[in-house]
C-alpha cells in the first residue's frame, strides 16, 4: 500500500553497484530503512543528491509493518538547503547532529511533533546567517523534551548525570548557560566561549548516553570540534 510522508534523511549506504539504503526519520512512521534502487546508474541523474545527508523530502513510499526495508515509490525536495551544504560550520554541525539523531532515533516510532520540531529547526538553521554556533546545543537539548527525557533546567540535568554515574567538571556559569540553551529560542545570541562550548557538547552527549543505549562513538565529533575552532 502506498503511502505520502515527508522524511529527513539520516545516513546512507551503498548497496549493490546502483543503489542505497537510506536511514529515514519519517513523519508518519518515524525512522526507516528503504532501499533505492538504480539511483546510482549512470541514467539517474542528480538523484544521489535527493539522499545528501539532512535532507528534507517529500515522499510516496511502500509500507510493510512486517518488513525491516520499505520501498520509496517517488520522492522529491520538500525544501531545497540553500546554505547548510556549502557552509563548511554549518556542515559539520548538521553532519553531527545527522550522526547523533541516526543512532538515538535508531528505534523510534511515529513521533510527530519530534519530527516537526527537527525540521523547522533546520530550516531555520539554514537561513540563520550568524549566531548559528550554538545550533546543535539547543537542538539536542530542546529535542529532549520530545523524546521523553527532558530536564526540568541545568540543575536537574547535572544531577541526572551524577546519579548516572559520569564524571565532568562543570564550566563556569554552566548551570545558568544550560537554562538559557533550554528557554531560549534557537538563534537567540549566547556567548559561549570555544573552550566551554565543547565541554558543554560534551555534558549534553553524556546526559543522552545517560538516556539511551544507541550513542556510543560518534565519529563526526572531532571534525566538528576542529572547524569550530579554526
Amino acid at each position: 500500500m502506498l503511502h505520502h510522508t515527508q522524511g529527513i534523511v539520516l545516513g546512507t549506504i551503498k548497496y549493490s553497484e546502483t543503489s542505497i539504503i537510506a536511514r529515514i526519520f519519517t513523519r508518519k512512521f518515524g525512522m526507516q530503512t528503504y532501499i533505492v534502487n538504480g539511483v546510482r546508474s549512470k541514467k539517474a541523474k542528480g538523484k544521489t543528491a535527493l539522499y545528501q545527508p539532512l535532507s528534507l523530502l517529500d515522499m510516496v513510499v511502500y509500507h510493510k509493518p512486517e518488513k525491516d526495508i520499505q520501498r520509496i515509490s517517488e520522492a522529491k525536495f520538500s525544501v531545497s538547503y540553500a546554505s547548510i551544504p556549502f557552509d563548511p560550520t554549518k556542515r559539520a554541525i548538521g553532519i553531527f547532529l545527522m550522526e547523533v539523531f541516526s543512532k538515538v532515533l535508531r528505534n523510534e516510532s511515529e513521533n510527530e511533533p519530534l519530527y516537526q520540531f527537527i525540521e523547522q529547526s533546520f530550516i531555520y538553521f539554514d537561513h540563520q546567517e550568524e549566531r548559528f554556533n550554538n545550533f546543535h546545543l539547543q537542538l539536542l537539548l530542546k529535542s529532549t523534551n520530545f523524546l521523553g527525557f527532558g530536564p526540568e533546567n541545568g540543575k536537574d540535568l547535572i544531577y541526572q548525570l551524577e546519579e548516572a554515574g559520569f564524571h565532568y567538571s562543570l564550566v563556569e556559569n554552566e548551570l545558568a548557560l544550560l537554562d538559557r540553551l533550554m528557554n531560549e529560542n534557537i538563534g537567540v545570541n549566547i556567548s559561549i566561549p570555544n573552550t566551554f562550548r565543547r565541554d558543554v557538547l560534551d555534558h549534553i552527549i553524556k546526559f543522552y548516553r545517560a538516556h539511551t543505549d544507541t550513542l556510543k562513538e560518534i565519529k563526526s565529533l572531532e571534525v566538528l570540534k576542529t572547524v569550530m575552532t579554526s
